[in-house]
């Protein structure tokens, strides 16, 4: 049977990524037991998703609280980024909570997925904020992640044609298609071919999935958009703004351990897992 695998690299640092990616990185850090000061308006974790559609611009701070103070506080996390359409570029900024509880399980054999965006097997994530390209059918986008136990296989079914579809194979060896890649690869997959996943060790891997949106791309630091002149008036629209400004009287603002998960949005409305 042939291989569905296209090309093969190292992950490096940043992950390398293709249109409509522009980022992406795995944090794995083992913080350890916390104190009474603690670090985090969003309180999230434990599988939740933080959708963050920047658009016209907006200030953003992560905190990464040290809640239990009798045991270590592990932060094992994927930072993920989307382009957005040149017409969506200067939409209004918006956040949605896609909380673990929320987000499809699709079983395989001693293999689980879970589908933080897109459509699969019938299964749909929850929605993105209306503004991103992932709110649109035709950008076919898929984020994923397979965690299998030893010797656990999941069948990847087939994408639409044209679209960018990477495996990520971050934690232990696989066997796609029944040839054995490392771990440590990004893997870019025939989208139209149905993908057989194995691991005889038991191992973790993220897909990303998207149609290409094949506009130019011109960046500064966190600032993303089309040309030069566009860069410019964004940068200049954060020296005159700020993007509306910084709320909080500290930069790294706390909430309190007893807090739990929460999410707070401008209109004041409070959501809960």
């Amino acid at each position: 049977m042939p291989t569905s695998v296209l090309q093969s690299e190292p992950l490096g640092f940043p992950w390398p990524c293709l249109d409509p990616f522009l980022f992406c990185a795995h944090h794995n850090d083992r913080f350890p037991a916390g104190t009474a000061q603690l670090g985090a308006a969003a309180r999230y974790g434990e599988g939740d998703a933080q959708w963050l559609t920047t658009g016209a611009g907006i200030v953003h701070s992560e905190m990464f609280p040290l809640l239990k103070r009798d045991a270590p506080n592990p932060a094992d996390l994927f930072q993920i980024w989307l382009n957005l359409p040149a017409a969506k570029k200067m939409a209004p900024p918006a956040f949605s909570m896609l909380w673990a509880g929320r987000q499809p399980r699709l079983a395989g054999e001693g293999a689980e997925l879970t589908l933080v965006a897109g459509r699969l097997n019938g299964q749909d994530a929850p929605a993105p904020p209306k503004d991103s390209y992932a709110a649109q059918a035709a950008s076919d986008l898929l984020i994923a992640v397979l965690v299998a136990q030893p010797g656990g296989r999941f069948r990847l079914p087939a994408a639409p044609a044209g679209v960018n579809r990477c495996l990520y194979l971050y934690q232990g060896a696989w066997r796609v298609d029944g040839e054995a890649q490392a771990e440590g690869q990004r893997l870019r997959l025939r989208p139209e071919a149905a993908v057989d996943l194995q691991s005889p060790l038991g191992a973790e891997l993220l897909v990303l999935q998207g149609r290409p949106l094949g506009e130019p791309v011109m960046s500064y630091g966190p600032f993303v958009l089309n040309d030069r002149p566009q860069l410019l008036r964004a940068l200049e629209d954060y020296q005159r703004t700020g993007f509306g400004g910084w709320p909080w009287d500290r930069d790294d603002p706390v909430h309190p351990a007893d807090r739990g998960r929460f999410a707070r949005h401008p209109d004041g409305r409070e959501e809960r897992p």
